[in-house]
């Protein structure tokens, strides 16, 4: 590499372990972000560019003035050119030997190399032929030369460090294409001794996640990272995604509602064993306290899923599967109270004021989150045990109420754990991808059970192989011990007044600034192995975004009721007929098809029509019955119908 320039040490700008500053020609080729390398007394040097300045001869702004006579256009007179000079300053990345840490010696600067830059951040340690654990995240590019930057798959995905977390502006920062194509780089880099691996994401936003197994158009530059980065250009194969259902019961809320693509959709649907263990979840901050937990965990050990018997109550034991059938306990109850014991309050050691509150709680459930959660106990749930390596799930959550939002989040996210615990969930590591952090996991507000179940997530997951991707706006904003128990964070396109926080008081100007300006596409990337961030730029993924899939495939309106029963039982079989749905369907109520359309989804049997036929109610046909051949009908005028004939 050609020399750039030359380290220098004054009074005021001395070299130590840490930084080191040089000069080089104005011609010369670097920036803000460039990877350098000090040779001199038996040492080398790695730095990074965090600052620039340039100066010329003078003392003061007034002395230029006076030198063209306050007229700017004369300074081209001037008999000689006034000598300027570059001055860079650089924090280490790497000093070899490393040991004994000594000053950075006056030694000459060149460009880094492709092995350069393997070495000074170190990826030389994981990065190898025999047993690479490298993840490629991006380019490093600079002085037209590029260099493939890795992430130690011990680092990202466990057991040393775990997490990424990724901070920048809505729309500009590229969060959710960073998290996507480094899901795709992980799932064809990821060592194969190290297990298998599967993602679990929550799209929170339109359709941002709802099209990742469709092709995106690519360029020939991304084309080209693609191939420099060693990976194949391709969207994730294994998709599916589980939306609840809207308030009528058999549309489902998504906007991945094209007839072309909605084979890849399931519903998510959960009764009141699903919701019962998390009700604390639905419960304002108030209304947890001692009591109500223990009503509800009664419930759950002693009631829910068994027979009760309560003498008191009625003679014959209840059987709770449903929400209907906890309300007919909870009016029992009442009854009871309000007739057997004249004006009682407590029942079985609990007030009637904690029943009705939970009561009133539970039963506003089913109201609030009508499509996700329903009262006929026939649930559909994620496939728990049964997850695919190298598989995807995208949990679509974006037009549901925030109760119902944060119901799933604490219910997927605690389920895995503890499938992950058992070590039956069917993969080794799962990555959880969580948008908006800022409003699950604010630093600021009450403690909600969503931010406690992300905290341990982020503190304790990577033991179990439970690994957080996540992204905000404002990561100043955000729990700090959540985003700070990311091993690896990254930075897109910044908003000024964010970087002025104090958390990013160690970033130098000329880093704030650049991050500020930032364009799609280049991340500032921290990792456990770099000693400084370093700019790296990724290509596009292969996916199509959530804005390109609606403009491929446009949202199906709403079918209407028939219409969608016959659309989801086609999907299980393609050979059933409408006409038959449909008088199979002639004056019966809705919640007995959804409860059987349900029951037929979850099943997924041999034969989904006769199933779906078996799971109705048996009707009685509304018709005369014919007279018994041989027997001849009474006449309506005869005298004396019991008169021989």
């Amino acid at each position: 590499m050609s020399m750039l320039g030359r380290v220098l040490a004054t009074e005021l700008k001395p070299s130590t372990p840490h930084q080191f500053h040089f000069w080089t020609a104005a011609d010369a080729v670097l920036g803000i972000g460039t990877i350098v390398r000090v040779e001199g007394d038996a040492r080398t040097v790695f730095g990074v560019v965090t600052e620039a300045v340039a100066y010329a001869d003078l003392a003061r702004p007034m002395d230029a003035v006076i030198g063209a006579d306050g007229d700017p256009a004369r300074t081209a007179d001037d008999p000689t050119l006034r000598p300027e000079i570059r001055l860079w300053t650089a924090a280490v990345l790497r000093q070899l030997p490393e040991e004994p840490m000594q000053p950075v010696p006056l030694g000459t600067v060149t460009a880094a190399s492709n092995d350069d830059v393997r070495i000074a951040l170190r990826m030389d340690a994981y990065v190898n032929e025999d047993a690479s654990t490298g993840i490629p995240i991006g380019l490093y590019a600079a002085g037209g030369m590029s260099a493939p930057v890795y992430l130690d798959a011990d680092f990202l995905v466990g057991p040393e460090a775990a997490h990424l977390n990724i901070t920048g502006v809505s729309g500009l920062a590229t969060k959710t294409s960073a998290v996507t194509f480094l899901m795709q780089s992980l799932f064809q880099t990821f060592p194969a001794g190290k297990g298998s691996v599967a993602a679990v994401c929550f799209n929170v936003k339109g359709p941002d996640l709802c099209f990742l197994d469709q092709a995106a158009p690519l360029g020939t530059d991304d084309l080209a990272l693609w191939r420099q980065l060693g990976l194949v250009a391709s969207p994730f194969t294994d998709l599916t995604v589980y939306a609840p259902y809207k308030a009528d019961g058999v549309n489902l809320n998504t906007l991945r509602s094209h007839p072309a693509l909605v084979d890849r959709v399931e519903p998510l649907v959960w009764g009141l064993r699903e919701i019962l263990d998390y009700a604390e979840v639905v419960l304002n901050r108030d209304d947890v306290d001692a009591k109500a937990d223990a009503l509800l965990d009664f419930l759950a050990d002693r009631v829910v899923g068994k027979r009760f018997d309560a003498p008191e109550l009625r003679a014959a034991p209840f059987a709770v599967e449903t929400f209907a059938d906890l309300d007919e306990l909870f009016r029992a109850i009442f009854d009871h109270l309000e007739t057997t014991q004249r004006g009682g309050e407590v029942w079985r050691t609990h007030h009637v004021a904690t029943i009705r509150k939970v009561r009133n709680r539970l039963g506003n459930i089913a109201t609030r989150a009508r499509g996700l959660v329903t009262d006929d106990g026939v649930a559909n749930d994620l496939p728990w045990g049964e997850f695919r390596d190298r598989s995807v799930t995208v949990v679509d959550v974006a037009g549901v109420d925030p109760l119902a939002q944060d119901l799933v989040f604490a219910r997927v996210i605690s389920r895995l754990r503890e499938h992950l615990e058992r070590r039956d969930l069917g993969v080794d590591h799962i990555v959880v991808f969580v948008d908006e952090l800022n409003k699950y996991a604010p630093a600021d507000g009450p403690e909600t059970h969503v931010k406690k179940m992300l905290l341990d997530l982020s503190e304790r997951g990577r033991y179990l192989g439970l690994v957080l991707f996540s992204a905000q706006q404002f990561r100043s904003q955000v729990l700090r011990r959540v985003v700070g128990n990311a091993g690896t964070t990254a930075y897109g396109r910044m908003d000024s007044d964010e970087l002025a926080m104090p958390g990013y008081a160690t970033l130098p100007p000329a880093v704030k600034a650049k991050l500020a300006a930032l364009p799609k596409g280049e991340l500032l990337l921290r990792h456990p192995h770099f000693t400084q961030p370093v700019f790296v730029r990724f290509p596009r993924p292969a996916s199509l975004s959530g804005r390109e899939g609606i403009e491929h495939f446009p949202p199906a309106a709403d079918l209407p009721f028939a219409d969608a029963v016959i659309q989801r039982l086609r999907l299980l079989d393609p050979t059933v007929r409408a006409d038959d749905v449909r008088a199979l369907l002639a004056d019966r109520p809705e919640v007995e098809v959804r409860a059987a359309l349900s029951a037929t989804t979850r099943r997924r049997p041999d034969a989904p029509f006769a199933f779906f036929r078996g799971m109705l109610r048996k009707t009685i046909p509304n018709t005369t019955p014919e007279p018994a051949r041989g027997i001849t009908p009474l006449a309506h005028d005869d005298a004396d119908p019991f008169a021989p004939y």
